[in-house]
């Protein structure tokens, strides 16, 4: 779980809609394949910027082990969010709501078989599986697709390798 700085961080930088700069945009889709940057579109802006600002934290970590997957694991780790379609105070309801519930994933099934809100809440809790499904349907590497699915895991059950995990995780902070 993220820390309750790290949370107030992202809430009120969630409150300025706009993406990333065009240089640092423009960085970004040069580490994406063509499909992935479709997705990297569908994001939000505000986590765009924060992926952007992931991914450089990762490359100052890993130097050239922050290959091109890499790179696009961290910039595209958060992609499933966009399944959700809530806003900045949705995503506080969504967020508190999982901090409650755990990683009850009946609870959380169930959420996403209703309608309304309470579906977009299950669906926002979802987002690694449904991240990791846009990124398998968009090619994209392995290690790309996994770092989505595990984001959230405990580190014991990554498959990414432990060196690269860690890094995109202390990146992440979240």
């Amino acid at each position: 779980m993220a820390s309750v700085g790290h949370l107030a961080s992202r809430f009120f930088g969630s409150l300025w809609p706009r993406g990333p700069r065009p240089d640092e945009s423009e960085w970004a889709e040069s580490q994406l394949l063509d499909a992935e940057i479709e997705l990297w579109r569908r994001m939000s802006g505000p986590d765009r910027r924060h992926a952007v600002g992931v991914a450089h934290r990762v490359e100052r970590m890993l130097g050239v082990e922050a290959t091109r997957p890499v790179l696009a694991a961290a910039l595209l780790h958060d992609v499933g969010k966009c399944e959700a379609g809530v806003g900045t105070y949705g995503r506080v309801i969504a967020t508190v709501s999982g901090a409650v519930i755990g990683r009850d994933e009946g609870t959380i099934k169930d959420w996403t078989r209703t309608r309304g809100f309470t579906r977009k809440v299950g669906l926002y809790l979802q987002h690694p599986k449904l991240g990791g499904d846009l990124l398998a349907m968009a090619g994209s590497d392995p290690l790309t697709e996994a770092w989505a699915r595990e984001h959230h895991l405990p580190d014991d059950e990554w498959t990414v390798p432990v060196e690269i995990g860690e890094a995109l995780k202390a990146a992440d902070d979240d």
